[in-house]
């Protein structure tokens, strides 16, 4: 159940219309990496986490109303960003408050073309309002929503979300100097670091969360660096030394096309990996049945309940 305060998370303010950065702005309205896209990736992620993971379903649940808080901070800051587009404005557009913002030089006409030609949507089909579309008039699309249903796998999707968030209002920031404008974004640009960390905590409660998902990675290959730029190779740590968190060293391939072919297509090796392979296969069968018991054990007796309500939540 969804409790709707009617003031903002943040205080959005605008000092003057500005259609063109609202056009940008909805970007983050209804574009990919917008707040729309966090919010439903967050809640469709949720309902996976419920049983097994009740506490990753608190968190993910929290974070998704707080994205649909920002949804509405982005859309109250877009349709303040086109006063002036919208009907009751449109005929009063050389009013006092229009003309201080332009210096006396405007006209209907003017703001009318200064929003068609920042998108043609705004007075023709929104009548001067956002609308979950991105900056190029491109639909929302739900594709956006990354939601696999192994929690390592949506966590580390939503630090890149995040990741991708964050710098998208740090472009925009760029493009407007309206001061309480920037103060928004600032805002908004803060929450998804703080959104990341967030997430970066709550996989690590996880463990083990390497590799994703149930099967172990084929030990013949993990730790191998194929050198396919030999003309321009660069050795670093993500091709010598120990690889990260595996305590194994890597493999570096210098000439990846005589290898395969001496191996005959990695089929074959000098190296003996019995043992490493039926640790792999042992832990394949360890984590099998650790993931399914954790959905199993957390599954209700008879009718599924979703919900206590317990008098508890009144207090």
């Amino acid at each position: 159940m969804f409790h709707h305060s009617k003031d903002l998370q943040f205080n959005a303010r605008v000092s003057r219309p500005d259609p063109a950065f609202a056009n940008i702005l909805l970007e983050q309205f209804g574009g990919e990496n917008g707040e729309l896209a966090a919010a439903m990736q967050y809640f469709t992620q949720a309902f996976g986490a419920k049983q097994p993971h009740p506490d990753k379903y608190d968190m993910l649940m929290d974070i998704a109303t707080e994205e649909f808080s920002h949804l509405e901070i982005v859309g109250a800051t877009i349709q303040m960003l086109l006063k002036g587009v919208n009907g009751e404005l449109k005929d009063a557009a050389d009013a006092s408050e229009i003309m201080q913002v332009l210096d006396g030089k405007a006209t209907k006409e003017n703001i009318i073309h200064a929003a068609l030609s920042a998108n043609p949507q705004f007075p023709i089909i929104t009548g001067g309002g956002p609308t979950l579309r991105n900056s190029m008039g491109i639909p929302w699309c739900a594709s956006y929503i990354h939601s696999n249903g192994d929690l390592t796998v949506d966590l580390r999707s939503n630090l890149a979300s995040e990741s991708r968030a964050k710098l998208v209002y740090e472009h925009l920031m760029k493009f407007t100097d309206d001061t309480y404008v920037k103060e928004t974004l600032s805002f908004l640009m803060t929450r998804e670091v703080a959104h990341y960390k967030m997430f970066e905590a709550a996989l690590e409660t996880i463990q083990p969360n390497f590799p994703p998902g149930v099967l172990q990675a084929d030990p013949r290959f993990t730790q191998q660096y194929f050198n396919l730029s030999p003309s321009q190779s660069v050795r670093g740590p993500w091709n010598d030394g120990e690889m990260p968190g595996v305590g194994k060293d890597w493999e570096y391939i210098a000439d990846p096309l005589t290898h395969v072919i001496q191996t005959e297509g990695l089929s074959t090796s000098d190296v003996d990996m019995d043992t490493e392979l039926e640790e792999a296969e042992e832990m394949n069968l360890q984590m099998s049945e650790k993931r399914s018991a954790e959905v199993k054990q957390s599954d209700p007796d008879g009718v599924a309940q979703w919900s206590s309500y317990t008098a508890d939540a009144l207090r």
